[in-house]
């Protein structure tokens, strides 16, 4: 992706951010933040950058000397001035300079997957995020989570399949939870407590589309997978 395109995509973010659009995806953007934390802690290991985790600029550790065109500086300097928060405007910077250099030099940022794109698609699926008074928990806008260490990331499976009919599939009313067989091999399920006792149970049908359907109480014969999971088992089917 060229440093113009991924301006334009920045560009188009709502940085106030999209109160219900971050409820109603709460689920993808969990996933998504997630696996940007899991790429930032891979390129963190292999560009000596371990101390800058979870939200920086990478470029610098992969080319000292890398510079943006002037007129691409200056665009990104004015898209920095409409966020508030520090660790967007790094990482901002991070996925249109990343693009730059790939774009000069490609064999600079070969091998792992891109950095940025996970964390790019949570801003375009709702807004920015924001940290708790602690400074501890990330804030999602539905979800608060705890980055953890850069160490627990690192040899994590990834979540491989980030299109948007994997990402719709896992949002939903409710607070979600996603039963299948011991094996996975069978299909997937999906249960979301409505409130006032109320409960939608869900099967994952053709083209990625939740259909009703009538689970025993307690899902029975099922076994609960987290939203991490559920993501890897959506993606391949796709």
């Amino acid at each position: 992706m060229s440093a113009s395109r991924m301006l334009g995509r920045l560009r188009a973010v709502d940085w106030d951010m999209r109160w219900d659009l971050a409820f109603e995806r709460c689920g993808s953007r969990q996933v998504l933040m997630w696996e940007y934390l899991r790429r930032a802690a891979v390129w963190a290991k292999a560009c000596g950058a371990e101390e800058a985790w979870p939200f920086y600029d990478v470029t610098p550790y992969l080319d000292p000397e890398f510079g943006l065109p002037p007129a691409q500086a200056a665009e990104l300097e004015e898209l920095r001035r409409t966020v508030v928060w520090g660790e967007l405007r790094k990482t901002c910077a991070g996925a249109v300079r990343l693009a730059g250099l790939a774009e000069r030099t490609p064999e600079a940022v070969a091998g792992p997957p891109d950095l940025y794109e996970p964390l790019v698609l949570f801003y375009e699926r709702g807004g920015s995020f924001s940290r708790d008074c602690s400074g501890v928990f990330i804030d999602l806008v539905g979800v608060m989570v705890p980055p953890g260490k850069l160490a627990g990331y690192l040899g994590s499976r990834p979540v491989a399949v980030l299109d948007d009919a994997v990402l719709d599939a896992l949002e939903g009313e409710g607070r979600i939870t996603y039963h299948q067989d011991e094996y996975g091999a069978g299909p997937l399920f999906r249960s979301r407590a409505l409130g006032d006792d109320v409960r939608a149970d869900e099967v994952l049908g053709p083209g990625l589309r939740w259909e009703p359907v009538d689970l025993p109480a307690g899902s029975a014969g099922l076994a609960a997978i987290g939203h991490l999971e559920a993501a890897r088992r959506i993606g391949s089917l796709v």
